[in-house]
């Protein structure tokens, strides 16, 4: 398990994490997800020691990192963090012999994640003669080579096409089901959202949502759709426990205060009363809209 707790680090005058807490749980793919800037790449660099930390602590297994414990932690830069004019299968040995492999387990390892990864064919190319979509399946081969036990990936899903991203999808969901903790970061929300077994939003500095999908989901304000094509504008407005209504492709979408059966029930008498009612049911919001009113809500906070 991956404890990041009470995590803080400035630069300056400028607050880069205030509290950051977060737990990757054996097993578990967790998406971190926040805009440019608001502290998850300083994050994953604390956690892998390339930065200190001002405050807090990072554990794995339940100890404080060291240099051993963090040599059992794969990374994937955000950047490319390859040699570019060396040869890829040569690179991923190096690699693999630099956090303690054999020269022996180095080569099988390479072969196994280059044929993996869709790379065997150009293991004897340079780095930077790759396409960047193929540089980034590199990245994340090296992050795997030396058979980590936690994965952190910062964008791995950047720049690579439909078919690399159904690969890039397995191997993590592959590493999860093996027992790995694996977090990684991404602005493709609905990739997050297929893919994650909890997610965590983060805005300057500080975590304010996390949860399963479903549970996010779940408390976020409660909607409902409402096919009455007869309904005049502001047929909702003075419904008690409407909070908001807007018009949208099918009907119109209400923001309710509660869901409970009374308002619920208060709202279908009032379409009712305006003339047929074509449709009726709860909306649940995707990971874009939750993450955009987390985000929003923090702010005006």
């Amino acid at each position: 398990m991956l404890e990041i707790d009470g995590i803080s680090k400035r630069f300056g005058s400028t607050v880069a994490l205030d509290g950051m807490s977060l737990t990757v749980r054996p097993g578990e793919l967790y998406g971190f997800v926040g805009a440019n800037g608001a502290g998850k790449t300083t994050t994953m660099r604390i956690a892998l020691g390339v930065l200190a930390a001002d405050a807090g602590e990072v554990r794995l297994g339940g100890r404080p990192l060291d240099a051993a414990s963090r040599r059992r932690i794969g990374y994937m830069p955000e950047e490319r963090g390859l040699y570019p004019r060396m040869a890829v299968g040569t690179q991923l040995r190096y690699l693999a012999e630099l956090r303690g492999r054999s020269a022996a387990q180095a080569r099988e390892a390479a072969d196994r994640w280059t044929e993996r990864l869709e790379l065997a064919e150009r293991r004897g190319d340079e780095v930077q003669r790759l396409s960047l979509g193929n540089q980034q399946r590199v990245q994340l081969a090296a992050a795997l080579v030396a058979e980590p036990d936690v994965l952190v990936l910062d964008e791995p899903f950047s720049g690579l096409d439909p078919m690399a991203v159904d690969v890039m999808s397995e191997v993590l969901r592959e590493r999860r089901d093996a027992g790995a903790p694996v977090v990684f970061s991404s602005h493709q929300l609905e990739l997050v959202e297929r893919l994650c077994d909890r997610v965590g939003i983060v805005r300057a500095g500080r975590l304010v949502a996390e949860g399963a999908v479903a549970e996010l989901r779940d408390a976020s304000a409660a909607e409902v759709v409402v096919d009455a094509p007869h309904a005049p504008p502001g047929w909702a407005d003075a419904v008690p426990g409407v909070a908001r209504a807007r018009a949208a492709e099918g009907g119109t979408v209400l923001t309710l205060t509660d869901a409970s059966e009374t308002t619920l029930g208060a709202v279908l008498d009032a379409a009712r009363r305006t003339g047929p009612v074509h449709e009726f049911r709860r909306r649940r919001p995707t990971l874009a809209e939750i993450y955009r009113d987390a985000v929003a809500e923090e702010a005006a906070a």
